[in-house]
């Protein structure tokens, strides 16, 4: 089973959505390259929206434009690592952005405050590696498609401890009763795979 087909098996079958061959477009003119094959039949799919509460991507069409997206996230990692450049603090900027040739190319965030990116290569689309630009700090390379990134982002957030997401310290504080409606409503604990449109 692909990737993408375990991705779905988890998030559930998207609602139909009519699909036009030319949504991609303009994206693709504007980098100059195909996007990714799986990224796209995700998208086509689900359209954009948030991956189980947390990594938000977004589709050329309706809400969230990816162009416009792409457009503003490069002209602004451009001039923030323009910034550190010039401050010689070239270390949390290894790449540079789109436009440039071989440049990021934006496709989403998460709620943690990291950036996701293409890394295009030469090996076309359907290789191209993920580089997350972590609260600016620095980034990290995944080396897998789209659909792999964001499944194994669906399985972390799964995989967590019963108490994830409170505040150690209000741990002291909580009855137990309390963390247990915590945890009933969702609100800390493991993150169920979902999907919802932006």
């Amino acid at each position: 089973m692909s990737s993408l087909d375990e991705l779905r098996a988890l998030l559930g079958e998207p609602p139909h959505r009519q699909v036009n061959t030319d949504d991609w477009d303009e994206a693709e003119a504007y980098i100059g390259s195909a996007l990714p094959a799986d990224f796209k039949k995700f998208l086509d799919a689900y359209g954009g929206g948030v991956i189980s509460g947390e990594l938000v991507v977004f589709h050329p069409r309706g809400p969230g434009r990816l162009l416009e997206r792409m457009h503003r996230t490069h002209e602004l990692f451009t001039e923030r690592r323009d910034q550190a450049l010039s401050h010689g603090d070239a270390e949390k900027f290894p790449y540079a952005f789109h436009p440039e040739p071989g440049g990021l190319i934006s496709w989403g965030y998460d709620h943690s405050g990291d950036e996701h990116f293409f890394l295009p290569s030469a090996s076309g689309p359907d290789r191209w590696k993920i580089v997350t630009m972590v609260h600016e700090e620095g980034c990290e390379t995944f080396d897998g498609s789209f659909s792999s990134f964001a499944l194994a982002s669906v399985r972390r957030l799964l995989d967590v401890g019963r108490y994830h997401g409170i505040d150690p310290e209000a741990l002291e504080f909580l009855e137990p009763e309390d963390l247990e409606e915590l945890v009933l409503a969702g609100e800390i604990g493991p993150v169920q795979p979902s999907f919802e449109p932006l």
